[in-house]
């Protein structure tokens, strides 16, 4: 009997420290990752030294045992390169939008990807219409939204140009990312380290046709590069070791808890993400803009509920049956996560 409870107890804390670790990660990241470009204002070499140290982690805990990936071969990389394009454009994207927006803008536009992945499941991936509770809950997306840009004191047409690019790339990835999900056969570790390997290899052509290297040869050579900053190096630590440590949280949490739980914690993550960033500094929205800021959050709410909600009906079945039916459910809201962000990084919001 002791035995049991000792177990039990054992059981409820690492749950409860996955869950808490996978909370802390999700709602700092962002904000990290806006302090690491601030701090240091090369994009494309700071996604490289985040993408470096996701791969070099996945191997190395693979190694060590703490996890299994599926082994790096040629011919899988050839099959996987279109997705890791995609990812890597949706992360460049995502990178240069918090290095010209704030934090909010950011999740604003992030909260937006179910409407275009609605549509693009609808069009391209002939998946049935939203029912009327999920539409709903993408028009009160899509209004927060409006009302966020309409408000914003911070508008640039860069910052907005960068936020467009990033919405298309994210809805384009997540899209393609359920494709290989359900046809590549990799497992979760595997698809972090192709994703994040082969974007690392592309790394070095960005950099060139960005023109980016020149500015980083050239704080190389000046004394006035902050890049050997001690605050732009803790920084970018900072952001490469958080970006390895959601994804292991966020899968060992989606593992270790039900796919409600899940949701749910992801949503209190948003609005502590808010908080913080509220907390920090001023490089937030204005009051109305925070109002429709948490109106996409709530709007967003609704659309987990409703998507979950249609999957989990009750009905008159087998219990045999569904507990079957009950299973697949969960896995494919695993896929709906994987494909949210493969890497982590663009699932920390």
């Amino acid at each position: 009997m002791y035995s049991i409870r000792f177990d039990s107890s054992k059981q409820y804390y690492a749950t409860s420290s996955l869950v808490a670790g996978y909370a802390l990660c999700s709602s700092l990241l962002a904000v990290i990752n806006k302090l690491a470009i601030t701090k240091f204002n090369y994009p494309g070499l700071l996604t490289a030294l985040q993408y470096l140290t996701s791969a070099l982690g996945v191997w190395v805990l693979g190694k060590l045992g703490f996890l299994h990936h599926d082994p790096f071969t040629l011919e899988i990389a050839k099959k996987f390169l279109p997705a890791a394009f995609v990812f890597y454009l949706a992360i460049f994207t995502n990178t240069n939008l918090l290095r010209h927006a704030n934090v909010d803008t950011f999740i604003v536009f992030r909260s937006l990807t179910p409407l275009l992945v609605a549509i693009a499941d609808t069009t391209f991936r002939k998946q049935p219409c939203p029912s009327k509770f999920t539409f709903l809950s993408l028009l009160i997306i899509l209004g927060g939204a409006i009302g966020y840009v309409a408000t914003d004191s911070g508008f640039t047409l860069t910052a907005y140009s960068w936020a467009f690019a990033y919405l298309v790339t994210i809805t384009s990835e997540m899209v393609y990312i359920k494709h290989m999900v359900t046809n590549l056969g990799l497992n979760t570790w595997g698809f972090v380290l192709y994703n994040n390997l082969l974007s690392l290899m592309m790394a070095p052509v960005f950099w060139i046709l960005t023109g980016e290297y020149v500015d980083v040869f050239a704080a190389l050579g000046s004394a006035s590069g902050n890049w050997m900053d001690s605050s732009a190096l803790f920084a970018v630590s900072l952001s490469c070791v958080f970006g390895l440590l959601i994804s292991f949280f966020g899968f060992a949490a989606r593992k270790a808890i039900s796919a409600t739980a899940f949701t749910v914690t992801g949503v209190v993550n948003k609005f502590l993400t808010v908080a913080i960033n509220v907390l920090i500094w001023d490089k937030h929205a204005s009051p109305f803009g925070l109002v429709c800021l948490l109106l996409t959050i709530v709007g967003g709410i609704l659309y987990q509920q409703s998507v979950t909600g249609a999957g989990s009906a009750p009905s008159q079945r087998d219990p045999a049956v569904s507990k079957q039916t009950d299973g697949e459910n969960d896995d494919n809201f695993g896929d709906e996560n994987l494909a949210k962000g493969i890497s982590g990084k663009l699932d920390a919001i």
